[in-house]
């Protein structure tokens, strides 16, 4: 569950005027690729939020070094950081063809359905 590595080809529609990859579908990408790291590890979103487990992001950043582009094949690198009682830090590498486009974090916590903070889930507490 420590690290994944997700492909995703950029597509027209999240691209800009200019061609570029417009910056906040980075975040999408970010969750997308969190969402299969958990998948990988045999876990879904959708069987932790059913436990009554719900992650919300209380904070995400990202550090853009070059574009992507239309069509372009991305590698988003996905790591489990730290995993305090209630919270997990993910950092995020973006690369194409071996080139370092961006650099990301997120902090996720771990909430009950009205929105008060919760401990994680014993499957979700493995130390990286």
């Amino acid at each position: 569950m420590h690290t994944h590595e997700t492909l995703i080809r950029v597509r027209y529609a999240e691209t800009d005027r200019m061609g570029f990859l417009h910056h906040a579908q980075f975040f999408v990408y970010f969750e997308q690729a969190r969402t299969e790291l958990l998948r990988q590890s045999g876990l879904s979103y959708r069987e932790i939020e059913d436990a009554g487990h719900f992650l919300v992001v209380i904070d995400i950043r990202c550090q853009f070094k070059r574009p992507a582009f239309y069509d372009d094949l991305l590698s988003v690198r996905t790591t489990v950081e730290r995993i305090t009682h209630v919270k997990i830090v993910h950092r995020y590498e973006v690369y194409r063809d071996n080139v370092l486009l961006a650099v990301g974090h997120s902090t996720l916590a771990c909430v009950d359905r009205n929105g008060r903070p919760q401990p994680l889930p014993p499957q979700l507490r493995i130390q990286p």
